[in-house]
């Protein structure tokens, strides 16, 4: 006996699967992609390499120090400011008339020749060279100064090397009146070293007076 049960037609199960799947393969190709923002497009690689902002390095270069004074003029332009002149025998009263002037304001350079020769050097060398290389003379007049060949050498010398140059040699009489003194001092104004401080004071404002004409 035939069932009264009827069967689907050929092919009609398979069809509705068929266009389900379509249908998803046009929903999916009908989406537009979603762009990427600019940070998703850098790779690692990509943001390692972009420098990061680093503090500038302090500046470890020293302070710029003033210029030195000129030493091709003035004041400068000579080793010493006084070359002091003098017996051996007052040796004594020349270091003092020397840390007077050297420990008073303004500080002035002095040429001593038993303290600052060079060891060695030949005596009249040395003489000359420290005559030449300060701006004033100062001879230290005594009876020793008088009496010793050496002293008179020492006066020559001053005097031939510049002898027109007023209130650089300056003669510092201390125990002799000015008749005594040299003949060839006796047209110059000399220090009076009887005073209470030795004539210093006015030796050393002789010499910064000379040394302001320098500038």
């Amino acid at each position: 006996m035939a069932s009264s049960t009827s069967s689907p037609a050929p092919g009609s199960a398979s069809k509705k699967p068929l266009d389900k799947m379509a249908d998803w393969f046009r929903r999916a190709l009908s989406k537009k992609p979603k762009k990427m923002s600019s940070s998703q497009h850098e790779t690692p690689a990509t943001k390692s390499s972009s420098p990061t902002p680093s503090p500038a390095p302090e500046d470890s270069s020293p302070a710029s120090s003033p210029a030195p004074e000129d030493s091709s003029s003035g004041r400068w332009s000579r080793d010493y400011d006084i070359c002091v002149c003098h017996s051996e025998e007052d040796l004594a009263a020349a270091l003092e008339l020397v840390s007077y002037l050297e420990s008073s304001p303004g500080g002035l350079r002095c040429f001593l020749q038993l303290r600052d020769a060079t060891p060695g050097g030949a005596i009249v060398s040395e003489l000359c060279q420290a005559l030449s290389s300060s701006h004033c003379r100062v001879l230290l007049i005594t009876p020793g100064f008088l009496k010793d060949p050496w002293c008179k050498h020492q006066m020559l010398q001053a005097l031939s090397q510049e002898p027109a140059a007023q209130g650089r040699t300056i003669p510092l009489l201390a125990g002799i009146s000015r008749d005594a003194c040299p003949i060839e001092l006796r047209f110059m104004y000399s220090v009076d070293g009887r005073g209470p401080d030795g004539g210093f004071h006015q030796v050393r404002e002789a010499v910064l007076r000379y040394l302001q004409t320098l500038r």
